[in-house]
């Protein structure tokens, strides 16, 4: 899964495990560390403490009373023939002695099996012993899979001068560090483990907490409409960052209102220019005929023709024909622009729309209402409009077809009363399905494309929904969803 494609809280929440989970490592790395540290500075500093210890028994047995050789390298074999076992014995480690060039003079190594002590010593090893600032040196090697620390210093006269070469072989044994080491971090694992399991509980909950801001400032944008009023986002106890996005929001939404005023400004003046125009071309037709008819009827007019009160009579009927044009003309215009106030009461739908069909006389109207009664608070005269309109749409769309149907269906569906129109017409092409609704837009020949966008009013006026389905010469089905209440 790519980063880019998890959630922010997620993120957050995996950021805050990973980072208890590192610095768990961390420590627990740090600790065994600290531990070994400790391990060998122990071991450093009892290595000291027995070299220290066996000098200071090598130089009161050197000058005791009971020593009578001279001490000098050659007789340091005799001197400590004995003595080195007891030695060897208290501080329970292996002594070796070696002459200045690295010979092995003595050694309290007692084993069965074959010595393992070097008879002779590195000259790397004297030299640098001869070189080193405290006359010491320290060496760390593995001996059965067991690791060996072998300290080199010298043997001193009565006068300070170096006799021989004090080698000191002590294993280490960290059975007890490795044990307490071990119980230890046993002990922090159960801790450690503990609190990453309280760490996952805090880390989602503060991850929820934070990108709780967040969440609400996308829900509020993806609810952000230009058609529709939009709410403003107020928060309490959020961040400053928070702030500063939402405050950003609340500002876009204040200039989107504004922007949304001037653009339905802008719509309403073209709509009323387009309608203008509308009106002005429509009226235009029967004013052309009529104009005709007056000048004709001024040019040939003749009072004493016979037949003067017949062509009189068609000429009256001429202009009368072109005024029902032009009164059709506005009616319609007004219809539309100025819906008439919604007068809810509570009236059987099932009832009015049979009613509303009663003034079609086509045989191939048929009425499928799938209840007896369907009660909503409705008004009764814009519920016959849409009828009567969706009704004359789909008898236009059959005006070529020869055998003719329409089904007019009507049910009730959860707390919506839906009903549906469908003809076996022409139907509508894909071309212009998304002007269907659009004022002054029809397919047919005579018409001012005014039905339909006043149903998509009234429907929408209700809260309710229109739509409808359609293949070319096959027919089409409108659909109207309207709440009961």
């Amino acid at each position: 899964m790519k980063s880019k494609s998890l959630s922010f809280q997620l993120r957050i929440f995996l950021a805050m495990i990973l980072l208890i989970l590192l610095a768990s490592v961390l420590i627990a790395a740090v600790t065994v560390y600290q531990y070994k540290e400790q391990t060998i500075e122990y071991n450093t500093g009892r290595l000291e403490r027995k070299e220290d210890a066996v000098k200071s028994a090598i130089h009161i047995w050197l000058n005791d009373s009971n020593n009578s050789s001279p001490i000098i390298t050659r007789n340091l074999p005799f001197i400590f023939k004995e003595k080195i076992h007891e030695i060897s014995s208290i501080h329970k480690l292996e002594v070796n002695i070696y002459d200045l060039k690295g010979t092995l003079l003595k050694s309290s190594y007692s084993g069965f099996v074959k010595n393992i002590v070097p008879e002779k010593l590195a000259k790397s090893t004297v030299k640098s012993l001869a070189i080193s600032p405290l006359h010491r040196l320290v060496k760390l090697t593995n001996v059965a899979d067991k690791k060996q620390q072998s300290s080199f210093t010298y043997i001193a006269d009565n006068k300070f001068k170096p006799i021989g070469i004090l080698n000191l072989r002590y294993f280490q044994d960290n059975t007890t560090q490795e044990k307490d080491l071990e119980e230890f971090l046993v002990r922090m694992a159960f801790v450690y483990g503990l609190m990453f399991i309280i760490a996952i509980g805090l880390a989602y909950f503060i991850s929820r907490y934070i990108t709780k801001s967040l969440k609400m400032v996308t829900e509020k944008m993806y609810l952000t409409s230009l058609s529709e009023r939009n709410e403003k986002i107020i928060l309490r106890n959020a961040s400053t960052e928070i702030h500063t996005l939402v405050n950003a929001y609340n500002q876009m939404i204040d200039e989107l209102e504004e922007s949304a005023e001037k653009l339905a400004k802008g719509e309403r003046e073209q709509a009323w220019r387009e309608m203008a125009k509308q009106v002005a071309h429509e009226i235009k037709n029967p004013l052309t005929p009529m104009r005709l008819t007056v000048q004709s009827f001024q040019r040939k007019f003749d009072p004493s023709h016979p037949n003067i009160h017949e062509k009189l009579n068609e000429y009256s009927q001429t202009l009368i024909q072109q005024i029902d044009t032009l009164s059709s003309i506005a009616s319609a215009f007004s219809n539309f622009a100025n819906m008439p106030k919604q007068q809810r009461e509570r009236l059987d739908v099932v009832a009015i729309v049979k009613h509303s069909l009663d003034i079609f006389t086509e045989d191939y109207i048929s009425f499928y209402p799938k209840e007896k009664s369907i009660i909503a608070e409705l008004d009764k005269t814009q519920l016959i409009r849409i009828v009567t309109n969706l009704v004359k749409n789909a008898i236009q769309a059959l005006e070529d077809k020869e055998h003719k149907e329409i089904e007019i269906s009507i049910y009730k569906k959860e707390n919506h009363v839906i009903f549906t129109v469908a003809d076996n017409g022409k139907g509508i092409s894909e071309e212009v399905k998304n002007r269907v609704f659009e004022p002054k837009f029809t397919t047919k020949s005579s018409g001012m494309g005014l039905g339909l966008p006043m149903v998509k009013n009234i429907v929408n006026a209700y809260g309710g929904d229109i739509s409808f389905t359609s293949k070319e010469n096959k027919g089409t089905v409108f659909t109207v969803s309207l709440p009961i209440k």
